[in-house]
């Protein structure tokens, strides 16, 4: 067995979640298992993506003891496009 935990964030709340998993847990089992999409309606199950300790990874990826898979939201802006126009107005 191995200790991880699954991590989220939104505007309002962070949760994370610990939990006891077998060894060769992946990504994707370790999300499910930690009951986050359920909590969080807004996550996208079908385009979900994620990481451990902020490199994005695939979700079937084992997972060892310690890591933190973490759930990413899309982002609002692109972050290129927003400094291009502060250059413009700058």
């Amino acid at each position: 067995m191995i200790d991880v935990e699954v991590a989220y964030a939104n505007q309002e709340q962070q949760v994370i979640v610990a939990l006891n998993m077998p060894a060769g847990t992946t990504v994707e089992q370790a999300i499910t298992a930690s009951g986050v999409l359920s909590r969080f309606p807004e996550i996208e199950a079908t385009n979900l993506k994620a990481g451990i300790f902020g490199n994005v990874c695939k979700l079937d990826q084992p997972l060892k003891q310690a890591y933190r898979v973490e759930i990413y939201r899309p982002l609002i802006h692109d972050p290129k496009e927003a400094r291009r126009q502060r250059a413009a107005k700058g």
